[in-house]
């Protein structure tokens, strides 16, 4: 992995996408008991990643965040692992989207947010002051809940984050790549100059992975990336999923603790006040939780 240094900059609203320019100066390198969840909650399909012990390549040390006057998350600490599939679970209001968009730094674009103690990304701070957020973005891309694709041809959408950081190569390997690493090449190898809203929303949600793919970052944040489409269309993303983190570290928030169950290898559960009360691997956190107040919300007592 390369070194850059990292500046300050005016555009950091510009590139949300990946890349592996370097953050930093220093790269880093269950139980017997019966479940207590619901048997309809089934781990047993899911493909470990997790045979052994993984570097951490996200950490948060002591993380609150403020809205104005109001605490969004409250003394986060977590330590996720690379090339693994994280998710993150918990009721609504209980910080989950706050805590992905910490990451990649996404909320320095609301005005009314502050955040106090550290965020790790390969063992550097991000909200250190030489770290540049564009490039950082290179590094983590995001995908949001609701696919959106500019109004651009299939093909421009993929290379867009590629022409805004300058990045150099062969754009039509890169796209094709970026399109199959995403599944969605043999669906529209032949229409790559049609427009990328012409696509169902499945489509449209897979061109979204793949053109935050393309600049080839390292962690790929996701939003509940499946709550807007039909159950075919998220057993799509789902296989994708499980599939992009054989490359990347994943990390998704989802409401829906099935698909939790099923694509994870570690899951956080953050409950109401922002608080992370449990963070392990998915099949400890879905059978035999340590925490009453997760077994709760698990086995649908509350939220």
């Amino acid at each position: 992995m390369t070194q850059d240094p990292m500046t300050d900059s005016d555009n950091d609203s510009k590139a949300t996408d990946g890349g592996r320019e370097s953050l930093a100066s220093n790269d880093l390198e269950g139980s017997t008991a019966d479940p207590l969840v619901d048997s309809s909650i089934n781990t047993d399909d899911r493909s470990s990643r997790s045979g052994g012990a993984s570097r951490t390549v996200i950490e948060s040390q002591d993380l609150d965040v403020f809205y104005d006057d109001v605490q969004a998350l409250q003394s986060v600490d977590i330590e996720i692992p690379a090339e693994q599939v994280t998710a993150i679970i918990g009721p609504s209001g209980c910080g989950k989207s706050t805590f992905l968009r910490c990451i990649n730094r996404m909320n320095d674009l609301v005005d009314a947010a502050r955040i106090d103690g550290e965020l790790l990304f390969e063992g550097k701070n991000v909200y250190d002051d030489d770290v540049d957020p564009v490039v950082l973005r290179r590094k983590i891309g995001m995908v949001f809940q609701a696919p959106n694709p500019f109004p651009k041809s299939i093909y421009d959408n993929v290379t867009y984050g590629l022409n805004v950081q300058g990045i150099e190569g062969d754009y039509d390997e890169i796209v094709e790549n970026a399109l199959r690493r995403a599944a969605l090449w043999d669906e529209v190898k032949d229409q790559l100059d049609s427009s990328g809203l012409e696509l169902s929303g499945g489509q449209q949600q897979r061109l979204c992975i793949a053109r935050a793919i393309a600049p080839d970052p390292d962690v790929i944040l996701m939003d509940e990336p499946a709550s807007a489409l039909d159950p075919v269309a998220t057993s799509k993303i789902e296989d994708l999923i499980e599939d992009l983190a054989e490359e990347y570290t994943v990390i998704i928030v989802t409401h829906n603790m099935q698909q939790a169950a099923r694509i994870s290898d570690k899951t956080a559960v953050f409950l109401t006040g922002g608080e992370l009360v449990e963070f392990d691997d998915t099949d400890k956190i879905f059978e035999n939780p340590e925490h009453d107040r997760v077994e709760d919300y698990i086995t649908g007592k509350f939220g």
